[in-house]
């Protein structure tokens, strides 16, 4: 009997907003949702494994490629059953296989430190760890509208953007990363060293409150791409817009401590927000 972690169990130990999200899925499609989700945590955790030499990672991204080129598991890999999983939830909902691989290939870029010039450079890598994400989840929500693609993407770049922001200070702990447009820091007369260095004044300020604004713009621009006729299937997104918009109300009200603090909601938190959004979103 395999000793791997099933799919449940991954998504259960990662507590993450999204695995918190996926209780508003009927439970019908939430276990294929989980697989996926667990998918996505598994490639995730293997790019950001502080201890893996950097050829070992890049081997097993390649490898988790490699399964839906090839259609079949690599034993090499582990978590075989997993394996299986996703190709079967691919095959269910008829998912392209380029998607699944987008999100693989922004965990590749995840490999070694990245720079990004400008908010364009910076939507290839939002497009492939969320967006794609989004675009995967649509026919496990049963949305169905062609616009639904359309909020997925727009969603997907303001959700990790988000992301983004809140761990500006946790990325710089993990090998310098730097995710934010180095042209929109210079606009500020703050520089990568700046950054680096953690300076908070009212330059960095100033540039979060910059960034912040385009988080909104996203937001706003998902919402007015919402379909009506998939409103109700497209239930957890609409809570994860919630949760990570209060997460962005959170940082900017408090002049963005991201360097020397970690925001984050409670569990009684997001359950108030999930009913907010069921009840009256």
């Amino acid at each position: 009997m395999s000793s791997d972690p099933t799919a449940a169990e991954i998504t259960r130990k990662a507590k993450s907003n999204l695995a918190f999200a996926l209780r508003c899925v009927p439970a019908d499609r939430r276990r294929h949702l989980v697989s996926f989700y667990a998918f996505c945590r598994v490639i995730d955790d293997l790019a950001d494994d502080l201890e893996l030499p950097l050829e070992e990672k890049k081997k097993g991204l390649a490898g988790w490629k490699e399964i839906f080129s090839n259609n079949t598991t690599n034993v090499d890999l582990g978590l075989v059953d997993l394996q299986s999983d996703i190709l079967k939830v691919r095959d269910l909902y008829e998912i392209s296989s380029d998607y699944l691989t987008n999100v693989i290939e922004g965990c590749q870029m995840d490999l070694q430190p990245q720079r990004f010039e400008t908010w364009q450079d910076l939507q290839e890598y939002t497009y492939r760890v969320a967006s794609s994400v989004g675009l995967v989840c649509l026919p496990l929500f049963a949305a169905e509208a062609s616009r639904s693609h359309e909020y997925a993407v727009a969603l997907g770049h303001a959700l990790q953007l988000t992301n983004i922001l809140r761990d500006i200070g946790e990325d710089l702990s993990n090998g310098d990363r730097i995710y934010v447009p180095l042209h929109d820091l210079r606009r500020f007369e703050y520089t990568e060293n700046d950054l680096i260095g953690r300076v908070h004044d009212e330059r960095f300020i100033a540039f979060m409150n910059d960034q912040a604004d385009r988080c909104e713009e996203l937001y706003a621009k998902a919402m007015k791409l919402l379909p009506a006729e998939d409103h109700k299937a497209l239930l957890a997104p609409r809570v994860m817009h919630r949760i990570y918009h209060t997460l962005l109300q959170q940082m900017r009200a408090d002049n963005f401590r991201v360097f020397d603090r970690r925001y984050r909601l409670s569990k009684l938190q997001k359950i108030s927000l999930l009913m907010q959004e069921r009840l009256f979103g």
